[in-house]
């Protein structure tokens, strides 16, 4: 694990706290009134552009999951949020909840997964709203029941493609006071945070930090192994999360492992709030036709491993492809792995990964289920992992998970019992530990996957949990 990626993300935060706060400055400094407030009108302001396009349920759901707020023959490209009026609210009366991150591209995975899931969810109640605002490639606002959805234009951010940065500070200060939310859920650590403390200020909104990603732990995945500068990188990222929890009326953390470690580090106020998956999406009834699905995606007969997601160091993958060579000579083992991201290029010239086949994001995912019940093993190398999405889909879909002894993965594939595990970091561990599991009996250890799933991991359970937690926060 090459810990310059956690390092990086400590380094982009800070420049990201002091981009938005310069933005912040250079923007309210023409309208400050008396007491130095910067007081920015929402409703409407000239000269304006209006928004004008709404989805239908069939446009939002029916196509691909990338182009869920992206309607076809959309030409608003003069659109700017900052000063264009903006559209009513949606459900007057309803429990709002304003999810804002930058954890949201076109190829990334859990953190978009998780807010269009949640969509899904508002969208067949009529008790609540949503309003979700994510970076674009320029200024946007999308609609279906229920939900909205503001897209921010913001540069991307260069060694964390297809992430951008959001520097929207009016843009984000209109959106709030438009839609006067009952919640701010932040969903990032980069800019994020104090784009919602400086729209925030006069309003009082309660504000929950989900806590995806755990970069003090990319930073020192192992911190009794490390030298004394990634030690002090990691507690200075441990300071900032801090900082950032302090802001917030609760860290929502997606695994007891997560919770645990906010806690011993002095975070306060943490609630442990699940991820869920699609229980009908993620079936075993799709291993039937497996013979099928692997011919369409050119994969080879016999035994396949899989990775789905990001293709990034924290995603600890150069373990699994210098690993693999070894597995696939002892058990026939071919490797698949399916993504893309900032690591892809430099893997693929890696010895050996060109007997892996590299298979492009899909945004399709009945296209990603065939794919996790075509295979027999899923692998999460990760140990820094808070949750590991996939790896449940993996489960849902009848297909046991080999993952390192460290993170949210671990958690679920222990408690599960659909899996085994491996030393975090140690490429020899991994070997012997899916040789072992390749040589055994894997459907025996599949079939457990299932049952646990829908014990816990529906969606519905999820979020019926989360929302929960939000009306405990209001009520105080």
């Amino acid at each position: 694990m090459n810990a310059a990626t956690g390092t990086r993300h400590l380094l982009t935060c800070l420049l990201a706290y002091r981009l938005t706060r310069r933005h912040a400055i250079a923007v309210a400094s023409p309208c400050r009134k008396r007491g130095g407030v910067a007081r920015i009108r929402a409703p409407t302001a000239a000269p304006c552009t209006r928004w004008v396009t709404a989805l239908t349920d069939r446009a939002v759901w029916a196509g691909p999951e990338l182009d869920v707020f992206s309607p076809p023959g959309d030409s608003r490209a003069s659109l700017d949020i900052s000063r264009s009026e903006l559209p009513p609210r949606l459900r007057p009366g309803a429990l709002g909840v304003l999810d804002i991150s930058e954890f949201f591209g076109e190829t990334t995975g859990g953190v978009r997964t998780y807010l269009l899931q949640k969509a899904r969810y508002v969208e067949t109640r009529s008790d609540l709203r949503q309003v979700l605002v994510v970076p674009g490639a320029q200024d946007s606002i999308h609609e279906t029941s229920g939900v909205r959805c503001y897209r921010l234009h913001g540069p991307s951010i260069p060694t964390q493609k297809p992430y951008r940065f959001m520097l929207a500070t009016r843009s984000t200060s209109r959106i709030v006071a438009h839609e006067r939310p009952d919640v701010i859920e932040v969903g990032s650590t980069w800019c994020v945070p104090w784009l919602v403390h400086l729209a925030n200020r006069n309003l009082d909104v309660p504000a929950v930090w989900f806590y995806h990603s755990n970069f003090p732990r990319i930073i020192a995945p192992w911190p009794d192994r490390v030298g004394s500068l990634r030690r002090t990188a990691s507690q200075l990222a441990w300071r900032y999360v801090r900082r950032l929890s302090r802001l917030v009326k609760a860290t929502l953390a997606p695994s007891d492992f997560v919770a645990a470690e906010l806690q011993r580090e002095g975070v306060e106020r943490v609630q442990r709030v699940s991820l869920g998956v699609d229980l009908d999406i993620f079936h075993p009834r799709r291993r039937s036709y497996a013979a099928d699905t692997r011919r369409a995606l050119g994969l080879p007969d016999g035994p396949l491993a899989l990775f789905v997601g990001r293709i990034a160091r924290d995603k600890e993958l150069d373990l699994l492809v210098s690993s693999w060579p070894e597995i696939e000579r002892r058990t026939g083992t071919h490797l698949v792995l399916m993504g893309d991201g900032p690591s892809r290029r430099r893997l693929q010239r890696q010895p050996g990964s060109e007997r892996i086949t590299w298979l492009p994001f899909e945004s399709d995912r009945d296209r990603v289920a065939d794919c996790m019940a075509a295979v027999d093993l899923y692998v999460a190398p990760s140990s820094t992992e808070t949750f590991g999405l996939s790896a449940l889909e993996a489960l849902s879909s009848g297909t046991p998970v080999l993952s390192a002894d460290c993170g949210g993965v671990f958690e679920t594939v222990s408690r599960s019992g659909a899996g085994t595990h491996f030393q975090s970091g140690n490429g020899g561990s991994l070997t012997e530990a899916a040789v072992q599991m390749i040589t055994g009996n894997l459907k025996q250890l599949g079939d457990r996957g299932r049952p646990y799933v829908e014990a816990h991991h529906g969606w519905d359970r999820v979020f019926d949990r989360l929302f929960g937690v939000y009306r405990t926060i209001l009520d105080q």
